[in-house]
């Protein structure tokens, strides 16, 4: 069985600070996440390493979260109960 999941990745940055938002429906478990970058101001305006960095939190944020729910699943789970 081959599957695709999508993720969506929603991006708002200002001259200082970039935000990701992620979003995943996975057979009907909805998972949010957020990550952000803040430029220092002495630092040159790289666009892509705010959007990498703030992409990379979130997708972190992400990861945590699935985690979690597999760990719930199998702790709620009646195959290991005797």
């Amino acid at each position: 069985m081959h599957q695709h999941i999508t993720i969506e990745v929603g991006i708002d940055e200002d001259e200082s600070t970039t935000l990701v938002h992620v979003t995943l429906d996975l057979r009907g478990d909805h998972f949010d996440a957020t990550g952000k970058a803040k430029r220092n101001p002495t630092d040159p305006n790289v666009p892509v390493i705010g959007e990498e960095l703030a992409l990379a939190r979130a997708l972190g944020s992400l990861e945590e979260q699935l985690v979690d729910r597999v760990y719930a699943r199998i702790d709620g789970a009646s195959i290991f109960d005797e």
